[in-house]
Protein backbone atom coordinates (compact mmCIF):
# COMPACT_ATOMS: atom_id res chain seq x y z
CA UNK A 1 0.00 0.00 0.00
CA UNK A 2 2.73 2.30 0.76
CA UNK A 3 4.53 1.57 -2.48
CA UNK A 4 0.84 2.89 -4.30
CA UNK A 5 1.22 5.60 -2.01
CA UNK A 6 4.34 6.77 -3.00
CA UNK A 7 4.06 5.84 -6.85
CA UNK A 8 0.82 8.33 -6.71
CA UNK A 9 2.68 11.06 -4.96
CA UNK A 10 5.03 10.75 -7.60
CA UNK A 11 2.36 11.20 -10.45
CA UNK A 12 0.60 13.96 -8.80
CA UNK A 13 3.97 16.07 -8.53
CA UNK A 14 4.50 15.32 -11.77
CA UNK A 15 0.86 16.42 -12.77
CA UNK A 16 1.29 19.77 -10.51
CA UNK A 17 4.82 20.29 -12.22
CA UNK A 18 3.17 19.56 -15.90
CA UNK A 19 0.68 21.93 -14.87
CA UNK A 20 2.76 24.99 -13.66
CA UNK A 21 4.22 24.92 -16.71
CA UNK A 22 1.65 24.18 -19.07
CA UNK A 23 -1.67 25.24 -17.15
CA UNK A 24 -1.69 28.71 -18.25
CA UNK A 25 -1.05 27.68 -22.01
CA UNK A 26 -4.05 25.08 -21.51
CA UNK A 27 -6.54 27.62 -20.25
CA UNK A 28 -5.49 30.23 -22.68
CA UNK A 29 -6.50 27.41 -25.55
CA UNK A 30 -9.30 26.13 -23.89
CA UNK A 31 -10.80 29.88 -23.22
CA UNK A 32 -10.34 30.68 -27.13
CA UNK A 33 -12.00 28.05 -28.17
CA UNK A 34 -15.23 28.65 -25.35
CA UNK A 35 -15.37 31.87 -27.18
CA UNK A 36 -14.85 30.71 -30.74
CA UNK A 37 -17.63 28.43 -30.44
CA UNK A 38 -19.69 30.98 -28.56
CA UNK A 39 -19.00 33.42 -31.09
CA UNK A 40 -19.95 30.50 -33.87
CA UNK A 41 -23.07 30.27 -32.34
CA UNK A 42 -23.92 33.76 -31.95
CA UNK A 43 -23.29 34.34 -35.95
CA UNK A 44 -25.60 30.91 -36.72
CA UNK A 45 -28.26 33.13 -34.73
CA UNK A 46 -28.08 36.11 -36.06
CA UNK A 47 -27.84 34.65 -39.84
CA UNK A 48 -30.80 32.93 -38.93
CA UNK A 49 -32.31 35.97 -37.05
CA UNK A 50 -31.47 38.06 -40.16
CA UNK A 51 -32.88 35.56 -43.22
CA UNK A 52 -36.09 35.55 -41.25
CA UNK A 53 -36.78 39.13 -41.22
CA UNK A 54 -35.35 39.44 -44.61
CA UNK A 55 -37.64 36.81 -45.33
CA UNK A 56 -40.82 38.27 -44.30
CA UNK A 57 -39.84 41.62 -46.17
CA UNK A 58 -39.75 40.42 -49.15
CA UNK A 59 -43.18 38.29 -48.78
CA UNK A 60 -44.69 41.74 -48.01
CA UNK A 61 -42.77 42.95 -51.04
CA UNK A 62 -44.32 40.14 -52.89
CA UNK A 63 -48.29 41.62 -51.90
CA UNK A 64 -46.99 44.96 -53.13
CA UNK A 65 -46.31 43.96 -56.38
CA UNK A 66 -49.34 41.80 -56.72
CA UNK A 67 -51.47 44.72 -55.65
CA UNK A 68 -49.47 46.91 -58.25
CA UNK A 69 -48.50 49.32 -55.06
CA UNK A 70 -44.87 50.91 -56.61
CA UNK A 71 -44.56 52.74 -53.80
CA UNK A 72 -44.55 50.33 -50.87
CA UNK A 73 -42.53 48.13 -53.09
CA UNK A 74 -39.89 50.45 -53.92
CA UNK A 75 -39.60 51.30 -49.53
CA UNK A 76 -39.66 47.65 -49.03
CA UNK A 77 -37.07 47.10 -51.81
CA UNK A 78 -35.17 50.16 -50.19
CA UNK A 79 -35.21 48.45 -46.84
CA UNK A 80 -33.91 45.43 -48.21
CA UNK A 81 -31.15 47.02 -49.25
CA UNK A 82 -30.59 49.24 -46.34
CA UNK A 83 -30.83 46.26 -43.75
CA UNK A 84 -30.70 42.90 -45.83
CA UNK A 85 -27.82 43.58 -48.23
CA UNK A 86 -26.23 40.45 -47.76
CA UNK A 87 -29.23 38.09 -47.99
CA UNK A 88 -30.33 36.52 -51.53
CA UNK A 89 -33.80 38.20 -50.59
CA UNK A 90 -32.05 41.64 -51.20
CA UNK A 91 -31.63 41.11 -54.86
CA UNK A 92 -34.46 39.40 -55.62
CA UNK A 93 -36.54 42.32 -54.03
CA UNK A 94 -34.77 44.80 -56.21
CA UNK A 95 -35.46 42.70 -59.38
CA UNK A 96 -38.91 42.56 -58.30
CA UNK A 97 -39.17 46.17 -57.51
CA UNK A 98 -37.81 47.23 -60.29
CA UNK A 99 -40.61 45.19 -62.52
CA UNK A 100 -43.04 46.91 -60.47
CA UNK A 101 -41.47 50.37 -61.17
CA UNK A 102 -41.57 49.66 -65.16
CA UNK A 103 -45.24 48.45 -65.00
CA UNK A 104 -46.05 51.32 -63.01
CA UNK A 105 -44.32 53.96 -66.15
CA UNK A 106 -41.13 54.79 -63.85
CA UNK A 107 -37.93 53.72 -65.40
CA UNK A 108 -36.01 55.95 -63.32
CA UNK A 109 -36.55 53.71 -60.30
CA UNK A 110 -36.26 50.96 -62.08
CA UNK A 111 -33.13 51.41 -63.28
CA UNK A 112 -31.73 51.93 -59.70
CA UNK A 113 -33.09 49.10 -58.81
CA UNK A 114 -31.83 46.96 -61.10
CA UNK A 115 -28.28 48.60 -61.22
CA UNK A 116 -28.03 47.88 -57.46
CA UNK A 117 -29.04 44.40 -58.15
CA UNK A 118 -26.44 44.29 -61.07
CA UNK A 119 -23.54 45.00 -59.17
CA UNK A 120 -24.64 43.73 -55.60
CA UNK A 121 -27.43 40.67 -55.92
CA UNK A 122 -25.37 37.67 -53.73
CA UNK A 123 -26.64 35.52 -56.89
CA UNK A 124 -24.19 35.51 -59.72
CA UNK A 125 -27.63 34.48 -61.87
CA UNK A 126 -29.79 37.57 -60.75
CA UNK A 127 -26.67 39.74 -60.98
CA UNK A 128 -26.89 38.70 -65.46
CA UNK A 129 -30.46 38.99 -65.04
CA UNK A 130 -30.45 42.40 -64.08
CA UNK A 131 -28.12 43.44 -66.12
CA UNK A 132 -30.08 42.14 -69.19
CA UNK A 133 -33.10 44.19 -67.95
CA UNK A 134 -31.39 47.24 -67.29
CA UNK A 135 -30.16 47.24 -70.62
CA UNK A 136 -33.76 46.13 -71.99
CA UNK A 137 -34.71 49.61 -69.85
CA UNK A 138 -31.99 51.44 -71.16
CA UNK A 139 -33.07 50.45 -74.93
CA UNK A 140 -36.49 51.29 -74.23
CA UNK A 141 -34.91 55.38 -73.54
CA UNK A 142 -32.63 55.15 -76.36
CA UNK A 143 -30.01 55.14 -74.08
CA UNK A 144 -27.62 52.90 -76.73
CA UNK A 145 -24.29 52.95 -75.49
CA UNK A 146 -25.04 52.36 -72.03
CA UNK A 147 -27.13 49.46 -72.68
CA UNK A 148 -24.77 48.04 -74.73
CA UNK A 149 -22.03 49.14 -71.19
CA UNK A 150 -24.19 46.16 -69.37
CA UNK A 151 -23.82 43.99 -72.15
CA UNK A 152 -20.45 44.56 -72.93
CA UNK A 153 -18.66 41.48 -70.02
CA UNK A 154 -19.61 37.89 -71.30
CA UNK A 155 -22.70 35.93 -69.02
CA UNK A 156 -22.70 32.58 -68.10
CA UNK A 157 -23.89 30.28 -70.33
CA UNK A 158 -27.61 30.15 -69.69
CA UNK A 159 -27.68 33.77 -70.90
CA UNK A 160 -25.67 33.95 -73.75
CA UNK A 161 -28.34 33.62 -76.52
CA UNK A 162 -30.61 36.19 -75.28
CA UNK A 163 -27.56 38.78 -74.46
CA UNK A 164 -26.53 38.56 -78.05
CA UNK A 165 -30.14 38.63 -79.08
CA UNK A 166 -30.36 42.25 -77.11
CA UNK A 167 -27.26 43.49 -78.34
CA UNK A 168 -28.74 42.79 -82.07
CA UNK A 169 -31.73 44.82 -80.65
CA UNK A 170 -29.58 47.36 -79.87
CA UNK A 171 -27.43 47.70 -82.96
CA UNK A 172 -30.30 47.50 -84.70
CA UNK A 173 -32.57 50.55 -83.48
CA UNK A 174 -28.82 52.49 -83.73
CA UNK A 175 -28.99 51.81 -87.89
CA UNK A 176 -26.30 49.15 -87.32
CA UNK A 177 -27.51 46.71 -89.40
CA UNK A 178 -24.25 44.73 -90.61
CA UNK A 179 -23.20 44.43 -86.69
CA UNK A 180 -27.09 43.80 -85.57
CA UNK A 181 -27.16 40.78 -88.24
CA UNK A 182 -24.01 39.45 -86.44
CA UNK A 183 -25.03 39.67 -83.02
CA UNK A 184 -28.62 37.91 -84.06
CA UNK A 185 -26.39 34.85 -85.88
CA UNK A 186 -24.23 34.79 -82.61
CA UNK A 187 -27.39 34.71 -80.72
CA UNK A 188 -29.04 31.57 -82.93
CA UNK A 189 -25.84 29.76 -82.92
CA UNK A 190 -26.02 30.15 -78.95
CA UNK A 191 -29.44 28.53 -78.67
CA UNK A 192 -28.24 25.76 -81.21
CA UNK A 193 -25.70 25.03 -78.93
CA UNK A 194 -27.99 24.63 -75.58
CA UNK A 195 -29.04 21.20 -74.58
CA UNK A 196 -32.36 21.28 -73.03
CA UNK A 197 -35.25 19.20 -72.14
CA UNK A 198 -37.66 21.97 -73.42
CA UNK A 199 -37.55 21.31 -76.77
CA UNK A 200 -40.28 23.34 -77.97
CA UNK A 201 -39.72 26.50 -75.88
CA UNK A 202 -36.01 26.70 -77.67
CA UNK A 203 -37.64 25.94 -81.22
CA UNK A 204 -40.15 29.19 -80.45
CA UNK A 205 -37.10 31.22 -78.83
CA UNK A 206 -34.81 30.24 -81.83
CA UNK A 207 -38.15 31.57 -84.20
CA UNK A 208 -38.00 35.23 -82.53
CA UNK A 209 -34.22 35.78 -82.88
CA UNK A 210 -34.39 33.97 -86.49
CA UNK A 211 -37.49 36.60 -87.60
CA UNK A 212 -35.47 39.45 -86.17
CA UNK A 213 -32.70 38.58 -88.27
CA UNK A 214 -34.46 37.86 -91.24
CA UNK A 215 -35.88 41.44 -91.00
CA UNK A 216 -32.53 42.68 -91.83
CA UNK A 217 -32.21 41.13 -94.90
CA UNK A 218 -28.91 38.85 -96.17
CA UNK A 219 -25.51 40.25 -95.47
CA UNK A 220 -23.94 42.00 -98.48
Amino acid sequence: MAVYDLEEQEQLDELKTWWKLYGNLVTGILLVVALAAAGWQGWNWWQRKQSAEASAVFSALQQSAAQKDAKRARELAGDLIDKYSGSAYAGMGALLAARVQIDANDPKNARVQLAWAAENAKDPGLRELARLRLAAVLLDEKSYDDALKQLATEPAAPFLPRFAELRGDILAAQGKTAEARAAYDASLAKIDAVKSEEAGARAAYRDVVQAKRDTLGAAK
